[in-house]
């Protein structure tokens, strides 16, 4: 009869110290896809900068003389959109923030990329790189923390509390001019 009382508590502990130690896991995995929504949007919000200032760019003219007179207009009318575009995207609230980015991306690789000076192609790319690094992290970070929180004895037991699973992040990732055709 002692013997069972023994098992049943160790029994009870073990399963205690699992649940504890899964929780921590969890609220750990949380943390790490706020940080990572966060450097998320600090690069998605550089990469709106240096479209702002390809559009300034094509306003103003491609540094070797650019555009034909009877183009402006028509690269008038892009710029002004690539800025709008880009101002929404950075004010977009976090459930419209894909679309928004999306829209931005698709109108980018509309505009002609060899009319940019050197400096901001090399800007720009290293924005949009960086952007889908930190997309891949994000996503990673949902993809662990979901997979943990839908496990069946993390779901009975309410280990991740009544919090919805975070939601993944996809946008398009960079379009090349052979890509956009």
């Amino acid at each position: 009869m002692a013997t069972w009382i023994v098992v049943g508590v160790v029994a009870a502990l073990l399963v205690i110290g699992w649940a504890y130690h899964t929780a921590n896991r969890l609220d750990r995995l949380n943390v790490r896809v706020d940080l990572a929504r966060q450097a998320l949007e600090s690069t998605l919000d550089r990469r709106s900068v240096v479209v702002r200032a390809v559009a300034a760019e094509m306003i103003a003219g491609a540094p070797d003389g650019g555009y034909r007179k009877s183009d402006d207009d028509e690269v008038a009318v892009s710029a002004r959109a690539l800025m709008t575009l880009a101002d929404r995207a950075e004010r977009a609230a976090p459930s419209d923030r894909e679309d928004a980015e999306n829209a931005l991306s698709a109108a980018l690789a509309r505009t002609d990329s060899r009319r940019r000076s050197p400096a901001l192609v090399v800007e720009l790319a290293d924005a949009e790189t960086r952007v889908m690094m930190a997309r891949r992290f994000y996503n990673d970070a949902v993809r662990d923390t979901r997979a943990l929180a839908q496990r069946r004895p993390v779901r009975w037991l309410r280990l991740g509390g009544h919090a919805s699973p975070p939601e993944y992040f996809e946008i398009i990732e960079r379009v090349t001019p052979g890509q956009a055709d």
